[in-house]
């Protein structure tokens, strides 16, 4: 039998899916499952997403449409950066896709040529670094610590000889923010150095500067030239809808609108219609928030309390960052043990540091404020 390419064999498992996997099994046997696993918000997407969805199916034809996306909703996201930061952005430089996932595939093949260099900040996303991998980059490792939020800063970008730098400003796992003029700093060097400048913002909107976090920041706000990266999945609600954006300088418009024809043809078109519409529904998607922010300020409170004290102030995203290694040095069979024994599903910290996550976890805090008391109730008893 013929093997797998070795661009193929060499990518790494996401984890978190098998997590999924474990806990859909137990569940299948019965047992009752808290899924603080995976960074997905609890309840659907909101009402105007499902009747425009409805809309759609009754009104359009729902075929093909252009790989840049519908121009409506182009359009829209253009206006939500002049009315969220302030900034005018051409509909033209924005590349609808599906999901954040296909716009970073998009990136890395439009931007980079096979065996160059772009930086990662550990711990960060794993799809980053197997994306890259599958795409015959080279990943440049950049620990950050606790001490530091987890953030590269401009010393981590001069003299390495980086293509390219991608920042996730609020982080997965770590949910932590670059102040603005820190991220204006990093741009900068960038800049001066020759790096292309990739920034994650699919957390934005997901901040927490009413209770101490940072302010929220686009990288188009220092530098017109930044690769920005967004979606729908996280604020927005619709993460199986599998819609998302990149805002791209004018000269990579073509060359990534000709790879997207080719490798996914077009965005689906009835994503795209509801997409429109949950620019709409700011009242409920901020009902929502005010939910994750009650599960925020309730877990930093608590998890003290049963033993799991060291982790970062998150200032945006919905996960916590925890530093288990006074429990464990194997937070794989740690989480493993939690999900069968206290029927709490949570990430090993492996999946976004492969040399030190073994000693961190990560907990999603997107569910119910019921499902918070009753991690914690069951972590208590467990730990």
């Amino acid at each position: 039998m013929l093997e797998a390419s070795k661009r193929a064999s060499a990518v790494q498992p996401f984890l978190v899916m098998d997590m999924m996997r474990q806990a859909a099994t137990l569940e299948a046997g019965g047992a009752n499952i808290i899924h603080m696993e995976v960074g997905q918000p609890s309840g659907g997407p909101p009402v105007r997403v499902i009747k425009a969805a409805q809309a759609a199916l009754q009104k359009e034809r729902l075929g093909y449409v252009d790989a840049l996306g519908l121009l409506p909703l182009r359009e829209r996201i253009a206006r939500h950066y002049k009315e969220t930061y302030n900034v005018d952005v051409s509909p033209q430089r924005i590349i609808v896709t599906t999901g954040s996932s296909a716009a970073f595939v998009l990136a890395f093949t439009g931007c980079f040529d096979r065996g160059q260099k772009i930086g990662l900040a550990t711990p960060g996303y794993p799809a980053y670094r197997n994306i890259l991998a599958a795409t015959d980059l080279d990943v440049v490792e950049i620990p950050t610590r606790a001490e530091t939020r987890w953030a590269p800063g401009v010393e981590d970008v001069k003299g390495r000889g980086l293509d390219g730098l991608l920042v996730a400003s609020p982080a997965n796992p770590t949910g932590t923010m670059l102040a603005p003029q820190d991220l204006a700093s990093l741009l900068k060097a960038c800049k001066q150095e020759g790096v292309r400048f990739i920034s994650d913002e699919i957390y934005h909107e997901l901040t927490w500067q009413e209770q101490g976090g940072q302010e929220q920041a686009t990288a188009l706000q220092f530098d017109p030239d930044a690769v920005v990266i967004n979606s729908f999945s996280k604020y927005y609600c619709m993460t199986g809808w599998r819609v998302g954006w990149m805002v791209v300088p004018e000269n990579m418009i073509r060359p990534l609108e000709c790879l997207s024809q080719n490798l996914y043809i077009s965005t689906p078109a009835i994503s795209q219609y509801a997409a429109l519409a949950a620019f709409e529904a700011r009242e409920e998607l901020d009902q929502r928030k005010a939910v994750y922010a009650q599960n925020r300020e309730f877990l930093m409170n608590e998890l003290p309390r049963i033993g799991i004290d060291k982790f970062t102030p998150v200032d945006g995203a919905f996960y916590i960052y925890a530093d288990v290694s006074k429990f464990t040095n194997d937070s794989l069979d740690f989480t493993s043990r939690m999900v069968k024994e206290a029927g709490v599903a949570t990430t090993t910290g492996l999946d976004f540091d492969p040399k030190e996550g073994n000693r961190h976890i990560r907990m999603s805090f997107a569910g119910s404020p019921q499902e918070m008391r009753e991690a914690v109730k069951r972590l208590k008893v467990w730990l």
